[in-house]
């Protein structure tokens, strides 16, 4: 694993504002940023990150099927109880799921080790599967990338695939919150990929979303029978849209089982329930004794949490790091501490996405801090 200094291409922000990645530079701060790439070998996507990516969905989904038998664990991830029942039929459907991606802390030696997943509404696809790609073919075609260079990218593919599987008939509508130039350019891509899978879309904002008797509706008046949100479940159980009985006539993606994982309580119960396993880390919730197992090396962060928020980093009588934010109070876990790979002061994290049950691409983020923030930097990368 290396990471290689790389001039940018010339032109590389009109090429993002043709597909509608114009939120490469949020108030004038880098967040595309190809002046380096990472550079990893066959066996190492292969045999690391693709192998441990989908051994741990197996193993995610072996634990949301767990909560159909033991009620403590919804008492563990403060579930709320109108919301369990919903979860339970969900999962019992065996409602499919679109996308997930998991993070890991990985050195290009050593096995990945999961840092958290996020299952729910996961970000950063655009870029991940349509630019980069993009980035990849041209620096193949200038000649500064041999023509064998590679990415480890079939999320495109996979996504339209998946979307003509998940969504055999009727209209998809898709939704988020407009004022996130990320999001909305994220379900415009979502949409994209539904339509070439020969379904019929339509997007709208999380406010418009209307009911009408039973059923949630559109603007238009149409009822809504598919809808893909990019708004977090655990934000819809304490607001009408998630306290409604509408929601249960409703198929969405991702499903309502999909927040069971999106709960970093879920990496203290996954630790509990394979101890040792070689892609995750020894994990404790905060009121569990055994957290003093960890010694003084430990992360502690919120079960509820997003962006790095309310992350604490302790290394002995240090905090090497730490954010502020609002998320904390339904508890935290305490995850061994793991030193990301530091390239002069650049910190990577590894984000390797599923389509549906299948490993199929890669994004890295880059922070100057060990607490990969909302502030870091995605960069491309390439198997030589």
């Amino acid at each position: 694993m290396e990471r290689r200094l790389v001039a940018p291409r010339p032109n590389w922000r009109a090429r993002a504002q043709e597909i509608g990645f114009d939120f490469h530079t949020p108030g004038g701060q880098t967040y595309w940023d190809e002046s380096a790439c990472y550079v990893f070998s066959l066996a190492q996507i292969e045999d690391h990150i693709e192998r441990a990516t989908e051994e741990l969905d197996a193993l995610t989904r072996e634990l949301a099927g767990r909560f159909l038998r033991e009620e403590r664990l919804y008492d563990q991830l403060a579930i709320p109880a109108p919301a369990r029942d919903l979860i339970a039929a969900s999962f019992r459907r065996r409602d499919p799921s679109l996308y997930g991606r998991f993070d890991f802390a990985y050195d290009g030696a050593g096995p990945p080790k999961l840092l958290e997943y996020n299952a729910d509404t996961p970000t950063a696809l655009l870029e991940a599967s349509v630019f980069q790609w993009g980035w990849l073919e041209d620096l193949r075609a200038d000649g500064r990338l041999p023509p064998h260079a590679d990415q480890f990218n079939s999320l495109h593919e996979r996504l339209i695939e998946h979307w003509g599987k998940i969504a055999a008939s009727g209209r998809v509508h898709l939704a988020c919150m407009a004022d996130s130039s990320e999001d909305a350019a994220t379900i415009a891509y979502l949409a994209d990929c539904a339509r070439q899978a020969g379904r019929d879309v339509r997007l709208l904002e999380m406010g418009d979303i209307g009911l009408d008797g039973e059923r949630f509706c559109d603007p238009q008046g149409e009822c809504i029978e598919t809808l893909f949100k990019l708004y977090p479940w655990e934000w819809s159980y304490k607001d009408e849209f998630g306290q409604s009985q509408a929601l249960r006539r409703l198929r969405c993606v991702e499903p309502p089982w999909k927040c069971l994982l999106s709960n970093k309580g879920m990496l203290a119960l996954l630790w509990e329930m394979a101890p040792g396993h070689p892609n995750l880390l020894p994990t404790y919730f905060e009121t569990d004794p055994a957290r003093f197992s960890l010694g003084s090396r430990f992360a502690k962060k919120p079960i509820w949490s997003r962006e790095g928020a309310n992350v604490l980093l302790v290394d002995g009588d240090a905090v090497l790091a730490s954010t502020g934010g609002d998320y904390g109070k339904e508890g935290h876990v305490r995850q061994q501490l793991v030193q990301l790979p530091d390239f002069d002061g650049n910190y990577p994290v590894i984000g390797s996405w599923l389509v549906g049950a299948q490993a199929c691409g890669m994004g890295i983020r880059e922070d100057r801090s060990r607490i990969t923030s909302n502030g870091a930097r995605f960069m491309p990368h390439v198997i030589l």
